[in-house]
């Protein structure tokens, strides 16, 4: 009966998998908007499991912008994808660059930006 439940235990315990981690960041500004060029490393392992975006996230917590990835980057990590056209509020000094998974969804602490 202990095998059985150690087993249990075991097949029932969560699967820790490694998160979508924003790696570096670069932004620009143009006139009144900003282009955000993100690299994230993810072990992405197929169309079942990849890191499927990111988005920017104001201080308050409101999104400023996302960057939806529509497939996996198995062979390229980490990887740089680019969003433009992002407006940032006056008086916004950071943003954070929250990256998400496919399954696993936002897995790991967001990244903070200060904005130059």
């Amino acid at each position: 009966m202990k095998r059985l439940v150690a087993l249990l235990v075991f097949v029932a315990a969560p699967a820790f998998a490694d998160p979508a981690v924003v790696k570096h960041v670069v932004a620009s500004q143009s006139g009144a908007k900003w282009r955000f060029d993100v690299s994230i490393l993810h072990p992405d392992s197929g169309w079942d499991h990849y890191a499927d975006g990111w988005k920017i996230i104001a201080p308050d917590g409101s999104i400023l912008g996302q960057r939806s990835l529509a497939h996996p980057h198995e062979n390229e990590q980490p990887f740089t994808r680019s969003v433009t056209g992002i407006t940032i509020p006056d008086g916004v000094t950071h943003v954070f660059i929250q990256a998400n998974c496919l399954t696993d969804g936002e897995t790991s602490e967001p990244y903070r930006f200060d904005l130059k």
